[in-house]
């Protein structure tokens, strides 16, 4: 499902109250009956201009019929949810423009996104079960099983838990983005300036970094988490110059330049610190899962794998291990962010719901086999084409 917000700022207020309708009916129903439409959305011109509403949401692909339904009725596509949550963050001022997106993988979409002051941020959709079952060469029914509503409610929930981590990681000092809002199945946050690790052919000292990541997956456990997905992935490399060096840079002309300037260079590549930024939180697990040390082992020897391969580094220092990791949770009045997660709201159950969702995927993933492509993500409702040109978000003139 690519983004394509051409028909976002064409939509009627009447428009926006039907596609509501259709959402709170979504709950109870994965097809909403017509007449419950027109009872939520409680339109004042009534069923003529409930169906005009109708007519326009399903042209433009925000509502689609369900096939072989038993009676008449509706059901929100992943792009009637994607307006309703960029509708919410424009009436919030968070978003006024949408851009280009900027990344892909199996579960999400990363768009570039602007303010109304032209600052630019991040938009992160969460596409839980995007998964095309057409390329699943598969007997099996992991997949097919769910509603897509059902898809769009553990998307939400990945969304809620990503933010709600985002926020306790951000509170402690960790090096990961800003989170700013979060609306349904999307979360807006702060663009930084960096690479994804996978994107990164060389750095000043291997050896650095990977104690600083190796550290990290430390820092986490000592706070009740291990992050589940820590790679190449989603590990952002942020570079940064001595303020002195910088300024040398602004100041220097051309004619300046020697024969020496290579040497510079290198003197100069190797004064660069690159600092590892995380993202990516929704699989996060707490310490004292069933399972805690299979996904703390993960972590640990996908970034010895990775940097072995690209670095060729191969760290002396064996482990680290998790029984010893384990001993540190709460160490030195360490906050459990595990546990604060869930007082946040976020409950035993839906963590259950989103993890079993997750693994569900990543075995129609291992079918898919290790040739596939980013772009062979997108599922059953994509559009033919992405319109790269920015768009005005919203109004704001009706709230969520």
């Amino acid at each position: 499902m690519k983004l394509d917000t051409r028909v976002l700022r064409h939509l009627t207020a009447e428009d926006w109250r039907v596609l509501t309708a259709v959402e709170l009916g979504s709950k109870n129903h994965e097809n909403v009956p017509t007449p419950l439409i027109e009872k939520l959305s409680r339109l004042k011109g009534g069923a003529s201009g409930v169906h005009r509403s109708i007519s326009a949401l399903a042209k433009a692909g925000l509502i689609a019929r369900l096939k072989d339904a038993k009676y008449d009725g509706y059901r929100l596509t992943y792009g009637g949810l994607d307006y309703l949550a960029l509708h919410t963050h424009a009436s919030r001022k968070h978003v006024y423009s949408v851009g280009s997106r900027v990344g892909v993988g199996k579960e999400s979409d990363i768009m570039i996104v602007a303010d109304d002051t032209g600052t630019q941020k991040i938009l992160k959709i969460h596409r839980l079960g995007r998964i095309s079952f057409r390329t699943v060469k598969s007997n099996r029914d992991y997949l097919k099983n769910r509603a897509a509503g059902s898809w769009m409610y553990l998307s939400r929930l990945a969304a809620m838990r990503e933010f709600a981590f985002m926020q306790a990681l951000r509170d402690e000092g960790f090096p990961v983005p800003e989170p700013i809002a979060q609306s349904r199945h999307t979360i807006v946050m702060t663009l930084i300036d960096a690479l994804p690790l996978r994107q990164v052919s060389s750095v000043p000292d291997p050896a650095n970094l990977y104690a600083d990541l190796i550290g990290l997956i430390l820092r986490l456990a000592k706070h009740g988490l291990i992050h589940g997905d820590f790679n190449e992935f989603n590990i952002l490399i942020k570079e940064e110059k001595p303020a002195s060096q910088q300024h040398h840079q602004q100041k220097q002309t051309p004619s300046e330049e020697t024969d020496d300037a290579p040497e510079r260079k290198d003197d100069q590549d190797n004064s660069i610190t690159v600092t590892p930024i995380l993202i990516d939180f929704p699989q996060m697990v707490s310490m004292d899962h069933t399972n805690a040390e299979m996904y703390f082992d993960r972590d640990v020897n996908c970034i010895k794998t990775f940097f072995k391969k690209r670095f060729h580094f191969v760290s002396t220092v064996p482990g680290p291990f998790y029984k010893d990791a384990k001993k540190t949770v709460g160490r030195d009045g360490a906050k459990r962010l595990d546990a604060a997660v869930e007082a946040s709201g976020f409950t035993k159950k839906m963590a259950k719901d989103l993890e079993a969702a997750i693994r569900e995927q990543q075995a129609a993933i291992d079918e898919k086999g290790p040739g596939a492509e980013p772009d062979d993500y997108d599922d059953e409702d994509d559009d033919d084409d992405e319109d790269d040109e920015s768009s005005q978000a919203g109004d704001g003139e009706q709230e969520e």
